[in-house]
């Protein structure tokens, strides 16, 4: 396109969801509730975690990681969010909705990865228990973790520095809530085949790569729980592993429906409420169900508050 005696755009300004004040002051309620429990619950898993040394373990340091990672995730977009929830008019400049663009993209990488990760964690324990220890050792673990992070933060990397390069010269209101690939390309007055194919193909390549990852290592779990002789023991895998595959099933269900996808079938409105499930409501739902379901947890977590009362009364006591 022509970019000539156009005026060059420093900010953008998000729609977020429009409608009446009610409306908007209702949504802010919601997801600043969502949002509250979802930093206390993740914040709450890390630290029960780093006390207690029988949950420093591949599975629990696994769960640790993706805790610390979902409260980045959801900081990265939800204040901004509640911001349009309360103001018709929240700005954001054009490096900022960039390196937004590339924080959100990385983390939510990581994210996958990661569920891929715990997966084969999963299937390790149940279908190689004589090995596990040795094949997810402790340092093997944070190999893991490490590589997670590293691979999930250079995915978006020559998208984000693609993008970088275009040109932004009017409109420049942004038809979501967070600089989403799809909103930001309709803005751009440069040609954007080249970022949205690459875009396209490596969110594709990440989010069916780990889901299909994912779901290999969970079919081998259900193989090995049907040929277990032990009602029990089957009952006791199988809730082992529900946990993780709910987690998995909503997260990879929504992106990608998301971003495995044609961009020219992006349908905004759409696009903002599924938006909400995997930035707001997946966060939530991974400490709900790890500390509700799963025995260890709770454990210590009762064994952790015991601790800190025991230490309070003694302070009290000046001992």
């Amino acid at each position: 396109m022509d970019v000539t005696n156009k005026t060059a755009v420093t900010e953008f300004i998000f729609l977020g969801f429009s409608g009446v004040l009610s409306l908007r002051l209702t949504l802010f309620v919601m997801f600043l509730t969502v949002y509250l429990f979802s930093f206390m619950g993740n914040t709450l898993i890390i630290f029960i975690v780093l006390m207690d040394s029988t949950l420093q373990t591949p599975m629990y340091i696994f769960l640790g990681n993706l805790s610390f990672l979902e409260i980045w995730y959801t900081t990265a977009t939800v204040p901004k969010l509640l911001a349009t929830c309360l103001s018709q008019v929240v700005t954001i400049s054009v490096s900022g909705c960039i390196t937004q663009y590339y924080f959100f993209f990385s983390m939510g990488a990581t994210e996958c990865i990661l569920l891929a990760v715990m997966a084969y964690d999963r299937y390790l324990a149940v279908c190689s228990p004589l090995h596990y220890s040795l094949l997810m050792s402790i340092p093997v673990c944070l190999r893991f973790s490490a590589g997670s992070w590293v691979g999930g933060f250079i995915a978006p990397l020559l998208p984000t520095i693609l993008i970088s390069h275009l040109n932004f010269c009017g409109p420049r209101k942004i038809n979501h809530f967070f600089c989403d690939s799809d909103p930001i390309f309709k803005l751009s007055c440069s040609d954007t085949f080249l970022v949205e194919a690459l875009g396209y193909t490596c969110s594709s390549i990440v989010i069916l790569s780990s889901f299909l990852l994912t779901m290999s290592s969970y079919g081998h779990i259900v193989v090995t729980i049907t040929r277990l002789s032990s009602r029990d023991a089957k009952k006791k895998t199988f809730c082992t592993c529900a946990s993780h595959l709910t987690v998995v099933t909503i997260y990879y269900g929504t992106i990608i429906f998301a971003y495995v996808r044609p961009p020219a079938k992006y349908n905004f409105t759409i696009g903002k409420v599924v938006s909400v499930f995997y930035c707001v409501v997946t966060p939530l739902v991974n400490p709900l169900i790890y500390t509700l379901r799963n025995k260890d947890v709770k454990k210590a977590f009762r064994k952790v508050l015991a601790q800190r009362r025991l230490l309070l009364v003694r302070n009290m006591r000046g001992i």
